[in-house]
């Protein structure tokens, strides 16, 4: 049913009520897990056009990718990792496609009209723009 998983993290708070969620579901199904953070700051932006290096925000993106992935895979769970950089609803969308994945798993935050307008949604922009399926978590008050 759902063979990979894009697990759209945002190396926060709101992850840590996601996770176990999609790691059970994961488990019962035997499906493998694709973490995507997709670092959308000034430098993770501009990164490929102004040739950057890495910045201590993507450094630390990684890092933080790279750790709760050792913890999924201690769980014997199979883990892959992608950070991205950019717009992250348009990054969500197009490595989905790209990865073939079967479900994309996503935090909410509870935004209501006026806190979309200033804060955006991506949730809104995924599930306009995608037929996959979305796994959503209402992020727990933080």
């Amino acid at each position: 049913m759902y063979r990979k998983i894009l697990v759209a993290l945002e190396n926060g708070p709101a992850d840590e009520t996601m996770l176990p969620q999609i790691a059970q579901l994961a488990a019962r199904l035997g499906s493998e897990l694709l973490l995507l953070h997709v670092a959308d700051g000034w430098a993770a932006r501009s990164f490929d056009q102004l040739k950057l290096a890495e910045s201590e925000e993507i450094k630390n993106d990684r890092e933080y990718l790279e750790k709760t992935a050792a913890g999924l895979r201690a769980e014997k769970l199979t883990v892959t990792i992608r950070l991205a950089m950019g717009n992250p609803p348009t990054e969500i969308l197009k490595i989905a496609e790209a990865e073939h994945c079967n479900l994309i798993a996503m935090t909410s935050h509870g935004h209501r009209f006026f806190g979309d307008l200033f804060h955006g949604s991506t949730i809104t922009e995924v599930r306009h723009r995608t037929h996959i399926p979305i796994f959503l978590v209402r992020a727990e008050k933080m």
